[in-house]
């Protein structure tokens, strides 16, 4: 009884650490100045732009997101964000402060309109550089296996010479 009981508390600490390291890194919108200014991150940004009413945000949350290989690709070549577009707290970004618009029943933050080139649309996954410089936002649900290919293009820095259709025709999944 007694190797049973230790047998399933290391088996209980073992898939508690396993879960941790199998889950996004997830930073929040307020520390992406410091990230950004931090001279030893070569990292680009990764943004999910989300509202908490939004459920095809909730589904890539559960799905895309929990994705084992998407952890991986992200952890690995993104400094991941989260940012509720209507966060009503002022952010501080870029030497700029952004503010909360009230908008009737919903607002936004100026910096989600910004991030969206003004196309409030939910969810939209953002992608900069790591010098702040916007590579692309991308609008819409993304499950893990559409999502793959377009972390490793941009994570890898592939966008820089080549085509995302050229890329395609040799992707293969991400080691």
């Amino acid at each position: 009884m007694y190797k049973f009981l230790i047998f399933i508390s290391f088996s209980l600490v073992y898939n508690t650490l396993n879960a941790q390291e199998a889950s996004i890194k997830w930073a929040p919108i307020d520390t992406l100045d410091a990230v950004l200014n931090d001279e030893s991150n070569q990292k680009q940004v990764f943004i999910d732009v989300y509202t908490d009413w939004c459920g095809w945000c909730k589904r890539m949350d559960a799905t895309t997101f929990s994705d084992p290989e998407v952890v991986k690709i992200m952890n690995k070549y993104f400094v991941p964000v989260k940012f509720d577009a209507e966060q009503k707290e002022p952010i501080a970004f870029g030497g700029k402060q952004f503010k909360f618009v009230d908008n009737g029943r919903r607002g936004y933050n100026k910096l989600a309109a910004s991030l969206l080139q003004e196309k409030m649309s939910y969810p939209t996954v953002v992608f900069l550089d790591e010098n702040a410089q916007m590579i692309q936002p991308l609008p819409g649900y993304r499950s893990a296996k559409d999502l793959k290919p377009i972390l490793v293009f941009i994570g890898k820095k592939i966008y820089k010479e080549q085509s995302y259709e050229d890329f395609l025709k040799t992707y293969e999944k991400e080691e």
